[in-house]
């Protein structure tokens, strides 16, 4: 069942798939940032926005039977099917569905956080991360992962539809009450919430049609772009003559899809 207001793209199990493929090709990315600020057993970890909680499960493995992970998302759907993966594979995992402006959590009691893709769809996350700088320990860091440029998603060649409708999608993103491209702010933002910055480092994938990646993008233009007739951004013909171009493009020799330029930004609570 759809929920109302829950997120962008929906919480179906048609999304739910796609936040599956999605982890897949980001989780290694996400192990290293994990692996940088030293998340290990015992500790008390937050997965902010965590979605069904594909991160949060391998993050419960990491904390292990002497820690626990807690997860906050907006969706009650999320949270549920969250809970059932917790239960089934004896996880210690609490699942939270809540507004991060409502989250309510101890002060210094959190070891840990993890956040990814959640700061871009918000209006104030200065003041959230100032909310989570205050749920940290001493020596607790900070992992986030969030886009610096959408607009470098690009096809090599271009196809005209497709490029417009990507295009769409951005301008879309624009019009929401966060910024997509939050990641360029955040290591001010954090220094300001007096969290100390201890590492920057670019993300990005560059996809060939056979690889897994390429299937990232493309999951979303499946269930992005008709939304965007809902929305007005595009028309019928545009979004079908668009998902002809992909088509092309994959049976293009040498073709190449650059996915939006990401940052990790890793910070700790001195």
């Amino acid at each position: 069942m759809q929920e109302e207001n829950a997120y962008i793209l929906g919480t179906d199990k048609e999304e739910l798939f796609r936040l599956g493929l999605q982890h897949q090709i980001w989780a290694s990315e996400a192990q290293t940032g994990w692996a940088k600020a030293g998340f290990t057993a015992g500790q008390t970890l937050l997965d902010l926005g965590c979605g069904p909680g594909f991160a949060t499960r391998e993050l419960a493995f990491i904390a292990g039977k002497s820690g626990k992970v807690i997860g906050v998302d907006l969706s009650k759907n999320y949270i549920e099917f969250l809970n059932q993966v917790s239960e089934s594979h004896g996880l210690r995992i609490e699942g939270f569905h809540s507004d991060f402006n409502d989250m309510d959590l101890p002060a210094e009691s959190l070891d840990g956080v993890y956040c990814r893709w959640a700061m871009a769809w918000i209006p104030n996350p200065k003041e959230i991360l100032q909310k989570v700088a205050g749920n940290l320990k001493r020596g607790g860091k900070v992992v986030l992962h969030e886009y610096y440029d959408w607009s470098t998603h690009q096809t090599e060649p271009l196809m005209p539809h497709l490029s417009q409708a990507i295009g769409a999608c951005l301008r879309s993103f624009k019009e929401q009450s966060g910024d997509i491209d939050v990641g360029r702010e955040l290591p001010r933002i954090l220094a300001e919430v007096g969290l100390e910055v201890t590492s920057i480092r670019p993300m990005a994938k560059m996809a060939k049609p056979n690889d897994i990646t390429w299937q990232w993008p493309r999951s979303f233009y499946e269930i992005y772009f008709p939304k965007l007739v809902e929305m007005g951004f595009l028309t019928t013909d545009v979004v079908e003559k668009a998902m002809q171009d992909l088509v092309k493009l994959e049976q293009t020799p040498g073709a190449s899809l650059c996915c939006p330029l990401l940052i990790e930004v890793i910070a700790e609570k001195k």
